[in-house]
């Protein structure tokens, strides 16, 4: 052969071995992200969903790929987000929120979903029974509506001469209508009166408060959702300065000193997506896979906020916390 050959054959080679990788990139299943918040807010959940992932054999760079849409908390986005990830023709969509499962549900109804949600998914339409799902979406979840009512209770047995109590929601989240409703049940059955307040953005947390204080509130419930995640430490912050005793269903709450908070565990029910997501990369099919359910659920309580609003937890409350903070 001569030397003019071996150049070419040498040359020829180092030319395809890019195309080479590109193809084998290619071939990489890709996962569509798809979450209501920001990517920094939801770093932990994140890494739990990562952790799933490679406990099911998946590393992303390695042999996945993730390709992420963040709403940021304007959950009107996530429709158009969805679609796109349709048309990336992603492998499998992870939908991070209710808002998020209910975009990509819309989207298509062939590419698997793999939801993560605090509603009853048969309840809100993604599957037809947790055990069997039967459609192209499956995942898990922590069922904070179902413990809705429990917060009630709770901040009830903190604050048992209380008489008045408010109830914040997102009128933009889906979960809003089947929210209110079981807690206002609650709070009938308690004797409470319970006024459902408004907000969607931070600049309208001062009318909340204002509005707190115009009904003489003797305690607030915040209940499960994204924005109000991402916002704990300000809402804490808020309940401190207004001297409101309050229950979250975000540990993160009680930790910036809010009353107290009551939740399932998120970072196992992200964790399960991850490990569902793998699950479903290497064949199996959203509809034989069952919703999980979060069975693990804590009290916070924050007894330094207590005793600064003058509060005397009954003893049965804090035996009855996971953690107290002093």
């Amino acid at each position: 052969m001569k030397r003019r050959d071996v150049i070419t054959l040498l040359g020829g080679a180092a030319a395809a071995w890019p195309l080479a990788v590109r193809a084998q990139q290619s071939a990489m299943p890709v996962i569509g992200l798809l979450g209501s918040a920001t990517a920094s807010d939801w770093t932990p959940y994140v890494s739990a969903f990562r952790q799933g992932l490679h406990d099911a054999g998946y590393v992303e760079g390695s042999n996945v790929a993730i390709e992420a849409r963040w709403a940021n908390n304007q959950y009107e986005r996530l429709p158009a987000m969805a679609d796109e990830l349709v048309k990336r023709k992603v492998t499998v969509i992870a939908a991070f929120s209710t808002p998020a499962a209910r975009a990509a549900k819309a989207a298509t109804a062939t590419i698997p979903i793999v939801f993560t949600t605090i509603a009853d998914p048969v309840q809100v339409g993604f599957v037809a029974s947790l055990n069997r799902p039967g459609g192209n979406m499956t995942g898990s979840t922590n069922l904070s509506v179902e413990v809705g009512p429990k917060l009630v209770e709770l901040l009830h047995e903190a604050i048992p001469t209380a008489k008045i109590m408010a109830l914040l929601v997102n009128p933009t989240n889906s979960n809003t209508e089947t929210l209110s409703r079981s807690l206002q049940v609650a709070a009938r059955t308690l004797g409470l009166q319970l006024h459902v307040l408004n907000a969607s953005t931070e600049s309208d947390f001062d009318a909340v408060f204002e509005t707190l204080r115009q009904l003489k509130a003797d305690g607030l419930v915040v209940v499960s959702d994204v924005f109000f995640n991402v916002q704990s430490k300000q809402l804490a912050a808020l309940t401190i300065r207004h001297a409101i005793p309050a229950i979250s269903q975000s540990p993160e709450f009680t930790v910036a000193g809010g009353l107290m908070s009551y939740t399932g565990s998120i970072p196992d029910e992200y964790h399960q997506a991850g490990v569902y997501t793998g699950r479903i990369l290497k064949g199996e099919k959203p509809a034989d896979l069952p919703v999980v359910q979060g069975t693990k659920f804590e009290l916070v309580i924050n007894l330094k906020t207590a005793k600064a609003l003058g509060l005397n937890v009954p003893l049965g409350l804090l035996n009855a916390a996971d953690e107290v903070i002093e």
